[in-house]
């Protein structure tokens, strides 16, 4: 029954048929499931031998996608291994390099190849993990040999007995290299390894030694004053080829933190000296092309001498001028804050400049990465957060500048809190990691090329905003206390792709750091 004229179609009771139009009502598009492509690697070679890639640009994709048909599926544990402090290998994956037991050779190994071993593990198609047969035994004492095979054990940290004369007579003290600090040539040809000594109280050194300049820090009992080394190895002949000595210095090698190789120039950051030592890779040398810090070009002495002069007792301790690269950075930000204030007519910048001129002037490079062979990303930061006398570092105040080596000009300069340098960082992610130079394209797992990571990464962040004292600005502080990134830090391993595997971060990474393993296999 109707319920009036003007609501003819309003129906209490079932409408009769054809007064109600069944297309207006009732939805006829269907939910189309998305299909699944062929995982049979047979199916997947004739695709890419009749169509190659099908879209363009995605013939990356299309080979990564047969790591999904050729993986790891048997795990070995408690593996017998010569005594020595395993590390990584190289980027070919011809080598694979390990640290003697006393921390002075290095010990290179030929990889043979995942069929090296094929007749010692046949027939055991479960995990080897706790078993303690015969059998099993057998192969944990021998399958290690079977991948790997000793080539060369080079002594780089050899014993001498030096005494520099510039140096009050100080004895060079025996160095042990540093297990976390590698860096691989892009061609697989050269390691450069670090090595430290620590200086000892009764043979502390001139004060003008630890103060070269105005700009060096004070050191502390959380971050003592070292000798360092660093050995450039040859992994094809098995030789050291050359060494650069850094006596009385602070350059944190755990991790490649202040040791940066892009291609062929390796940058390294004097804490202690603030300053930022650039060398190039030539037929196994190491040649210094630029110091980067009290002066930024190298004919910058004789210039500020002509017209300063010079005494023969003056200490660069004492003086009284802000050195070239901080001059740049005050230049940069006086410019910014003119240029706001000239444009909307507020001094509001221009007081906020000298109200914190102070505190520009006090900041200390605390880190450093090469962007390319041309640009420097530096991380400043006050001389206690320097210094490791702050218990959070990575929430105190930091700012982040952008140089570029070649014209000697600061381009930008950004605070840890910037909303602008986050997403800089969040769209050109492998821009920072620099994972695979040497590839055609760099296909790491990051948040700026991979769905998973980012939504990863998206996750965390919210965590961090809607937490107990969080916020934007401390997701912010957060994400960007990752940067500046070490070198060779990331795997740009397919297995480690989330859009191609699944696993656990807990136990595996793209982040190349030592992970203990767990009761159960990775799968």
């Amino acid at each position: 029954m109707a319920s009036g004229s003007s609501s003819k179609f309003i129906y209490y009771e079932d409408p009769p048929p054809g007064a109600i139009d069944e297309k207006e009502f009732f939805c006829t598009e269907k939910i189309v499931p998305r299909k699944i492509k062929p995982q049979n690697i047979v199916i997947r070679l004739m695709e890419r031998e009749i169509h190659g890639s099908r879209k363009p640009g995605s013939h990356f994709h299309v080979v990564r996608e047969f790591y999904q048909n050729v993986f790891p599926n048997l795990t070995i544990v408690n593996v017998e291994k010569p005594p020595c402090f395993l590390r990584k290998f190289s980027p070919d994956g011809k080598h694979f390099i390990a640290f003697s037991a006393d921390q002075t050779s290095l010990e290179i190994y030929e990889y043979r190849g995942a069929s090296s071993a094929g007749d010692l593990v046949a027939g055991y198609p479960t995990d080897l993990l706790n078993a303690d047969a015969d059998a099993h035994h057998r192969i944990r004492t021998h399958i290690f040999y079977r991948f790997f095979k000793p080539k060369f054990t080079v002594n780089v940290c050899q014993q001498r007995d030096i005494r520099t004369d510039r140096l009050g007579n100080m004895p060079v003290m025996e160095q042990q290299l540093n297990r976390e600090c590698s860096l691989f040539t892009e061609d697989g040809r050269y390691v450069i390894v670090g090595s430290a000594a620590h200086i000892p109280d009764d043979l502390r050194p001139h004060f003008y030694h630890i103060h070269s300049n105005n700009e060096a820090v004070t050191p502390t009992i959380r971050s003592p004053l070292e000798d360092y080394s660093l050995h450039l190895v040859d992994l094809h002949q098995g030789k050291l080829c050359d060494t650069k000595h850094f006596r009385i210095d602070k350059i944190y090698l755990s991790h490649n933190q202040g040791i940066y190789l892009y291609k062929e120039v390796l940058a390294v950051l004097s804490v202690q000296h603030q300053t930022i030592h650039l060398y190039q890779i030539v037929e196994g040398m190491l040649i210094e092309i630029r110091k980067i810090g009290r002066y930024c070009y190298d004919d910058d002495p004789f210039i500020v001498s002509s017209i300063i002069g010079k005494s023969i007792n003056e200490k660069p301790f004492h003086e009284e001028t802000i050195n070239s690269l901080k001059h740049r950075i005050l230049v940069f930000l006086f410019k910014r804050a003119k240029k706001i204030t000239d444009e909307t007519g507020d001094p509001l910048e221009l007081r906020k400049f000298y109200k914190y001129f102070d505190m520009f002037k006090s900041l200390r490079m605390w880190k450093m990465q090469l962007l390319d062979e041309d640009h420097l990303f530096i991380k400043y930061a006050s001389e206690e957060v320097v210094t490791l006398r702050v218990a959070e570092p990575n929430s105190q105040s930091s700012f982040f500048v952008i140089y570029n080596i070649s014209q000697s000009k600061v381009l930008e300069i950004y605070e840890n809190t910037s909303e602008a340098l986050l997403q800089l960082f969040e769209n050109y992610c492998d821009c920072f990691r620099n994972a695979r130079l040497c590839a055609d394209s760099q296909f790491t797992c990051s948040p700026s090329n991979n769905l998973y990571a980012r939504l990863t990464q998206q996750r965390f962040k919210q965590t961090i905003v809607r937490a107990i004292y969080g916020g934007r600005t401390e997701a912010t502080k957060r994400i960007l206390a990752q940067l500046p990134i070490s070198a060779q830090s990331y795997s740009g391993s397919p297995y480690l792709d989330l859009g191609l595997f699944s696993y656990d971060d807990k136990w595996v990474s793209v982040m190349e750091r030592p992970k203990a393993y767990g009761e159960y296999p990775i799968r």
